[in-house]
């Protein structure tokens, strides 16, 4: 793992450690291990905890209508200690269910449960399968194939069911129900059912209970700032008016495995613009040098772009919604970001956006990484998110080929990510009373020649609203 720390005070300063992580750091998703964050260091430990609310009385509640349970302070995490944003609740467990239905009729109940209330969005992508043996159903013959997505929202009841239609099929035939890999955002359980049809046995009965609709975004607060060519500045270090062209460690991140210099041409004379306006917009430009540059004893080969509002004023919120409007890059080697860190130090750490292109399995038109990193003092005990297959789980794609927009809203219960105006995905808040400054970054982590695609983002909008 490769791993950046940040120890920054209220206006940015503060001292940088640069250590290693053990794989144990990551968290698993897609069956791949979650890249380290952009800002991250030690961990510690889980810092995990059960929530106070037993899953039999969340589950009661929640179908009495009787709780609001996507109310941290009403809900399943109400007692439940964040310890300044240095604990999470544990993540919930999904499992499969085994499942009965009776000959003759048109559909099956497959049921999907969570072993706990979750902290965060859970998703699974589920297919079916052929049975075995003599008494095997087969797709399209005895039923129909389902390859299908389930999500549980915090807040949601425990207990969906997966309706598999039936076409035709005898006493004791049976096929199965699978888990296509480990569930983003969450742990894996029994991740196979069988399903049989049974005369004898009672028929595995349709979940009840509400689940919460996906948010859309609304900006809630008081626009504080605005992105436009007119009124922005930026310099190397930054100041209370203007963005920084360096992160607060400064220009290199050794510690990340990273590769490219962190660019700027008062600098570093005669490079390419690492930031520069064109008519689409505020472009983060990374590229292979024509040339080496000779920094801090060693030579870089590339270079990399950022704009950092660690001493930019306006910028900094405690409460309210970030949205970016952009495009992103498709270089194999490009590691693109839009992030938030505290303006009290590093951790925590809040990831809206974040596209390992450094990782083989990467598609930068179908996946999306969203995480917070919690911890005090330069010491992470915990990180959570998940890596996003938007096309499968939510029809949604092309990230590289056109502008969309990146949203997150950061309330005092949750936190909640957005894409194009739509909820992707959702965690409690364990960050309560922490204020957060703005990055935006194309990092570079590669060897290659560098030259595929291209490694620039484009930011055609920029927008800050401030909440009490």
């Amino acid at each position: 793992m490769w791993n950046r720390i940040k120890g920054v005070g209220p206006a940015g300063a503060g001292a940088m450690i640069l250590l290693a992580v053990s794989a144990a750091a990551a968290v698993t998703n897609m069956g791949t291990s979650l890249p380290a964050a952009k800002g991250s260091a030690t961990t510690i430990g889980s810092g995990s905890s059960n929530p106070s609310t037993t899953t039999a009385s969340y589950a009661a509640a929640t179908a009495a209508g009787s709780v609001d349970y996507n109310s941290r302070t009403e809900g399943a995490f109400a007692s439940f200690d964040f310890a300044s944003g240095t604990k999470l609740p544990d993540k919930a467990t999904a499992s499969l269910g085994n499942a009965t239905f009776q000959p003759g009729v048109n559909v099956a109940y497959v049921p999907l449960t969570l072993d706990r209330p979750t902290p965060n969005t859970v998703i699974i992508r589920l297919t079916t399968v052929n049975g075995s043996g003599t008494n095997a159903a087969k797709s399209n013959i005895n039923y129909q194939t389902v390859d299908t997505v389930v999500i549980f929202r915090p807040g949601d009841p425990l207990r969906q069911t997966v309706a598999v239609p039936i076409i035709t099929a005898q006493d004791g035939q049976q096929f199965q129900l699978k888990m296509r890999e480990a569930p983003w955002g969450g742990l894996q359980g029994q991740s196979t059912a069988t399903v049989t049809a049974s005369s004898s046995a009672t028929a595995t009965a349709k979940a009840t209970g509400t689940f919460r609709a996906p948010r859309t975004f609304a900006a809630t607060g008081t626009l504080q700032f605005e992105l436009q060519k007119e009124t922005h500045k930026r310099s190397p270090e930054g100041g209370w008016n203007r963005w920084a062209t360096s992160l607060a460690n400064g220009r290199t991140q050794i510690a990340n495995e990273e590769t490219g210099l962190y660019l700027d041409s008062s600098v570093f004379p005669g490079v390419e613009g690492p930031v520069y306006w064109s008519d689409k917009g505020l472009v983060l430009h990374s590229q292979k040098l024509k040339q080496p540059i000779y920094y801090e004893g060693r030579n870089w080969s590339y270079g990399a772009s950022v704009l950092d509002g660690r001493n930019y004023l306006a910028t900094q919120i405690g409460y309210g919604q970030y949205e970016w409007d952009a495009k992103m890059p498709d270089r194999r080697g490009a590691w693109p970001a839009f992030w938030l860190v505290s303006t009290s130090g590093w951790p925590p750490e809040i990831d809206v956006y974040e596209g390992f292109g450094q990782q083989s399995y990467w598609d930068f038109d179908r996946h999306v990484a969203h995480t917070i990193h919690g911890g005090a003092n330069i010491t992470r005990t915990f990180q959570s998110g998940a890596v996003i297959q938007t096309d499968q789980a939510y029809g949604w794609s092309g990230y590289s080929q056109d502008f969309h927009r990146y949203a997150i809203d950061i309330q005092r219960d949750y936190i909640t990510w957005f894409i194009d105006g739509k909820e992707s995905y959702q965690s409690v808040n364990p960050f309560n009373g922490f204020r957060w400054y703005p990055i935006m970054d194309v990092a570079v982590k590669t060897d290659s020649a560098y030259n595929d695609g291209t490694g620039d983002m484009i930011i055609r909008g920029f927008k800050i609203y401030s909440t009490p």
